[in-house]
């Protein structure tokens, strides 16, 4: 039976094992002094610097993967130190230790654009600004991109080539990925078009009915816009979709400071009519529109005189040659005036009480004005005490709210016919007889 030969050092076999096993020791010992000086050294200065380019470079998770490229650095240049290793070793060794290289400095160079997005996003808190424009789909071509030429790279390296080689060799691949990332490509035209003209932010109020969008933008990234819509349901929207359809954008509305009010009354026309001289010395003692009636009833007067000057006391008692008052038009002057006295409608922006077009369901009167506010709670309960108030005041001037008959206004109809019925029906002829 054959002996191994004895071990020793002079042996080619094990001057290689020692010197790759020193290699790997100092590669593991470059990069925990690269941790100890970048991860905790460096690492203490972010805290003492403001937000910009030095304390994204300093973050201790872009020093961490930085101090990952040191040890493939060693083993890529010390592997050719090593004796009695075959050079298709060695070859192998730098090209793999050269991939590991480029792969550490991509994974770096993405953290550093994470790390951006973060201080752009904390820069914009600290400076209170609750709309601010996304970077973050500009974030991930970025990373997109170097993530491609990472991998390019290292194709190169581990085959020994020129990486204009391996790019030439996805030129010819061309149109399959023009066709794998046209969403993608598309979807960057449409952000840069969207930023340019500053059409969306995070935090703005957009309403897409088409993508069932109601809500506030949360997230503006390179393919997808998500937007939290009032009943917390999330919708996700393909940016390149915002330019090919309309939207519509309430940062307008939010940033001027007043939200529009546009409903109307529908008044019923049947309550219409002239007021009569009590009803005017009624309403001359109403505060808002007190004025307003004294001078109408003045008008009105002076209006009568020149009437019968011209045809006569006896024509100008005639109520169509009479220039009189309306409890319409009245609670008109009453709705402006007390939209003009209310502290929460705007009084810089446009206001108004207008009579529109009479409909089947009656004279709609709308009030077109603007709150002080644009919370949507503080809104609806400034439009509901509005409406409350004139709703309630409406009797005041002798006019009703058109209503649709319900079943019980049905009900109460039938019955008092059935009364009215009951009491015009011929005595019985039993009854009259005993009688």
């Amino acid at each position: 039976m054959d002996q191994l030969p004895p071990f020793s050092l002079d042996q080619p076999w094990a001057q290689a094992t020692l010197g790759v096993l020193g290699l790997l020791l100092v590669a593991w010992v470059a990069q925990w002094l690269a941790r100890q000086v970048l991860a905790r050294g460096l690492a203490r200065l972010a805290a003492h610097t403001q937000p910009g380019v030095v304390a994204v470079l300093l973050n201790p998770g872009v020093l961490s993967r930085a101090a990952q490229i040191v040890p493939t650095l060693v083993i890529q240049l010390g592997i050719g130190l090593v004796e009695h290793l075959p050079p298709t070793l060695v070859t192998v060794v730098q090209n793999v230790a050269a991939a590991l290289t480029v792969l550490c400095i991509a994974r770096t160079l993405i953290e550093v654009l994470s790390v951006t997005q973060t201080v752009h996003q904390q820069r914009a808190l600290a400076e209170g600004t609750e709309r601010s424009r996304s970077i973050k789909s500009y974030i991930q071509l970025g990373q997109l991109v170097v993530g491609a030429a990472a991998v390019v790279v290292m194709i190169a390296a581990l085959a020994d080539k020129s990486p204009l080689i391996v790019l030439s060799g996805f030129g010819a691949m061309s149109a399959v990925l023009m066709l794998v990332f046209q969403d993608t490509i598309k979807s960057f035209a449409a952000g840069l078009q969207i930023e340019g003209n500053d059409m969306l932010r995070v935090g703005d109020w957009i309403e897409m009915p088409q993508a069932g969008a109601d809500g506030d933008v949360i997230d503006i990234a390179l393919n997808t816009v998500k937007v939290q819509n009032w009943d917390k349901t999330i919708v996700t929207i393909p940016t390149w979709k915002l330019m090919s359809e309309s939207f519509k954008n309430w940062r307008g509305m939010s940033e001027s400071g007043g939200r529009r009010i546009k409903r109307t009354l529908m008044i019923d026309a049947g309550s219409i009519r002239f007021l009569d001289d009590e009803e005017i010395d009624r309403l001359s003692e109403v505060e808002l529109i007190a004025d307003y009636v004294r001078e109408k009833a003045s008008a009105v007067k002076v209006s009568r005189s020149m009437k019968a000057s011209e045809l006569g006391e006896a024509l100008a008692r005639v109520p169509a040659n009479q220039r009189r008052l309306t409890n319409l038009g009245t609670f008109r002057a009453y709705t402006n005036a007390y939209l003009q006295a209310n502290s929460s409608i705007h009084k810089d922006m446009t206001l108004m009480v207008r009579m529109m077009q009479p409909t089947a369901e009656g004279v709609p009167m709308e009030l077109y004005c603007f709150t002080t506010t644009t919370r949507w709670v503080e809104y609806e309960a400034i439009q509901g005490d509005l409406f409350d108030h004139l709703l309630a005041i409406l009797p005041e001037f002798g006019l009703r709210v058109f209503q649709a008959p319900g079943g019980a206004d049905m009900r109460g109809l039938t019955a008092q016919l059935a009364a009215q019925q009951a009491g015009m029906a011929p005595p019985d002829r039993r009854s009259a007889q005993e009688g």
